[in-house]
C-alpha cells in the first residue's frame, strides 16, 4: 500500500479493514504514530531505498484508520443493506471498537468488511459509547444494493436511516457511479460534505477517486491530526484543513450508472426508462435501477455545474453558486496507457510504460493533471500524451455501466493523429498559421 500510494501521489491513505484481528495485528506491527491519529510506516527509509524513492521529494503516504462495515437488517418490514465507513481517532480506539463489536456477538473474523445485524442508528449509538470522536460516513450512497439511497436496499433520506444520529452525518461518499454534481441536487446534502475515496479492492485501483484537502495554516504534514481531517468534513471554519476539491471516476464508468439487466443485455438511460419503463423486456422482471434514475427520483434542485479549463488544459467542474468544492474527473493512468497503445488488458507493456513515467516524471495524479504533455510525449510517446490530453479535456466516449457491469472507456487517439497529418499537409501547402 505504501509503495503504490507513493506511485499514485497519495499523501494520506486509509488503513481499512482494521476490524479483522489478523490485519489489525499487521497494522500495529508496521505503523508508528507521527501525529494524533496519523501514522507512518516503520520501514519507510528501507522501502524508499529498495524502490528508488529515496531521492524523491514527495513525502507520502501517511496513514489513518477507517474501515467499512455492512449493516444488514430488517426494519418496518423491509430489508436494508447499508455500507458505512467508520473512522477511528487512533489505534487504541480502534482496538476498543473491535472489542465492543465482538462483545455484542458480531463475527469480525469472517471478512475484512464484517456484516453486522445492527441498524445504522444502533451502530452509531454503540460507537459513540466507545469514543465521541468516531464518525460514520455512508459509503457509495447511490449503489443499488448496499447503500443509503440505493434503489434496492436503501432509504430516501439520511434521517430515515440514522434518525436522531443524522446530525452526526457530516459527509457522504459519492461512490464510483455518481459524481459530486449529482449529489449537489439533493437538498439534505446542502450542508454536508461530498467526499470521494477509491473503494479499492486492489493496489492498482487505489486513488481512482480521492478527496484533496488544503491547509489554512502553515506547518508540517505530521502536525496534522485525525481531528483536523474530521473538522474539514464538518466544514469547521476554524479548522486547519478544508476540502479543496475531489478527484472523481467518470461516473459512467461505474457499475451502476444506468438502469438495466446484465444477464439480459439490457441497458437504459433515464430517457429510455421514461419511454420503456423499468421492466426487463427479456425476462419480464424489474430492472436494477441505476444511479442516474435514482438521483432523478430524489433530486430537489437543478444542475448547477459549470465547466472551466485551467492552464494545464484540465476541465474542472464547478458549482455555479460557489457553495461546493470543485472536482475533476480522471481515468486511471494504467487505463489511459492501455487505451493509447491499443491493447485489451493491463499487459506487461502497459505497466512498463506506467513505471517509466512515474520514475522519470511524477506520481500519477501529477501526471494526469499537471505534467506538460510534451514531457509525457518524450517518455511514453505521442499516443499516450494525446490520451492524457483527451482525459484532461473530458474528450472521450464511455459506454455507461449498468447492473454490476463497469462502463467501457474509449479514448480515440487516432482522431488526433489524423488531425495532425491533415494540419501538416496544410502547412506544406502554405496554409499554416
Amino acid at each position: 500500500m505504501y509503495i503504490y500510494g507513493k506511485k499514485k501521489g497519495i499523501n494520506l491513505l486509509s488503513v481499512a479493514d482494521f476490524t479483522h484481528p489478523i490485519w489489525f495485528k499487521e497494522i500495529k506491527s508496521q505503523l508508528e504514530e507521527v501525529g494524533s491519529g496519523i501514522y507512518k510506516i516503520k520501514d519507510k527509509e528501507k522501502i524508499d531505498q529498495e524502490n528508488n524513492f529515496a531521492n524523491k521529494p514527495y513525502l507520502g503516504p501517511y496513514f489513518f484508520l477507517s474501515t467499512e462495515i455492512a449493516c444488514i437488517y430488517s426494519e418496518n418490514g423491509k430489508v436494508h443493506k447499508i455500507h458505512n465507513l467508520i473512522m477511528s481517532p487512533d489505534l487504541s480506539v480502534a482496538e476498543k471498537i473491535n472489542k465492543t463489536l465482538s462483545s455484542q456477538g458480531f463475527n469480525l473474523t469472517a471478512d475484512g468488511r464484517p456484516i453486522l445485524g445492527a441498524t445504522s442508528r444502533n451502530l452509531y449509538d454503540l460507537l459513540l459509547s466507545v469514543d465521541k470522536d468516531i464518525i460514520i460516513i455512508p459509503c457509495h450512497v447511490w449503489t443499488p444494493w448496499f447503500s443509503l439511497y440505493g434503489s434496492k436496499s436503501g432509504y430516501d433520506s439520511v434521517d430515515d436511516c440514522f434518525g436522531d444520529y443524522s446530525k452526526y452525518i457530516y459527509a457522504v461518499e459519492t461512490g464510483l457511479s455518481s459524481d459530486p454534481n449529482m449529489n449537489w441536487r439533493i437538498k439534505e446534502l446542502k450542508d454536508r460534505s461530498i467526499v470521494s475515496s477509491s473503494d479499492a479492492h486492489s493496489l492498482e485501483k487505489m486513488a481512482r477517486e480521492a478527496t484533496v484537502f488544503k491547509t489554512r495554516l502553515p506547518g508540517k504534514f505530521s502536525d496534522l491530526s485525525y481531528k483536523d481531517m474530521v473538522a474539514a468534513f464538518k466544514k469547521d471554519k476554524n479548522g486547519k484543513l478544508e476540502i479543496a476539491y475531489t478527484i472523481e471516476f467518470y461516473p459512467e464508468e461505474g457499475k451502476y450508472h444506468y438502469t438495466g439487466h446484465r444477464l439480459c443485455g439490457i441497458s437504459y438511460s433515464p430517457e429510455d426508462v421514461k419511454i420503456k419503463g423499468k421492466i426487463c423486456p427479456v425476462c419480464k422482471r424489474e430492472l436494477t435501477v441505476g444511479v442516474m434514475d435514482r438521483v432523478e427520483e430524489l433530486a430537489g434542485g437543478p444542475d448547477t455545474s459549470l465547466f472551466e479549463k485551467d492552464e494545464n488544459g484540465v476541465v474542472w467542474v464547478k458549482d455555479k453558486q460557489g457553495i461546493r468544492p470543485s472536482y475533476v474527473s480522471i481515468v486511471p493512468l494504467l487505463e489511459v496507457i492501455r487505451e493509447a497503445i491499443g491493447v485489451n488488458s493491463i499487459s506487461d507493456k502497459v505497466t512498463i510504460i506506467y513505471d517509466k513515467l512515474i520514475d522519470s516524471l511524477a506520481p500519477e495524479f501529477e501526471l494526469l493533471l499537471k505534467t506538460p504533455l510534451s514531457e509525457i510525449e518524450k517518455v511514453a510517446g505521442r499516443e499516450v500524451a494525446i490520451a492524457v490530453k483527451k482525459v484532461r479535456e473530458r474528450d472521450l466516449k464511455i459506454e455507461p455501466g449498468f447492473d454490476g457491469e463497469f462502463g467501457k472507456v474509449d479514448i480515440d487517439v487516432k482522431i488526433e493523429e489524423a488531425k495532425k497529418i491533415k494540419d501538416e499537409t496544410r502547412d506544406q501547402m502554405g496554409f499554416g498559421f
